[in-house]
């Protein structure tokens, strides 16, 4: 008998659950339907598996699971967008201003 629940950690080593078909629709729909997208890998934690975040011309974000870094970059090249690793290169500022003028919204 267990006391206690534990979660299982996935195939990737993350406490998250797997990336699916619905994040990657999801991830297709938000390109398409914005300009100016671009994708911001993020690695793996214990906690999360491998995100991107793409970000529309005026700051708009969504953020979803991936396989990982590979398939994200695949799927960057296929929606014709560029990509960078968040690690290295940060998120833009008009990211941090959207979040700003968002919270400020809900004032």
């Amino acid at each position: 008998m267990r006391w206690f629940g534990r979660r299982r950690k996935s195939a990737e080593g993350s406490l998250d659950r797997r990336a699916d078909g619905a994040d990657v629709a999801h991830l297709e729909e938000f390109a398409h339907s914005r300009r100016g997208v671009e994708a911001f890998v993020e690695p793996p934690t214990t906690m999360t598996a491998t995100t991107v975040v793409l970000v529309a011309h005026d700051g708009e974000w969504t953020r979803r699971r991936v396989r990982d870094a590979k398939a994200a970059h695949e799927l960057a090249r296929k929606l014709g967008i560029p990509a960078y690793d968040a690690q290295v290169v940060g998120y833009p500022q008009r990211m941090r201003d959207w979040n700003r003028r968002d919270d400020s919204d809900s004032d």
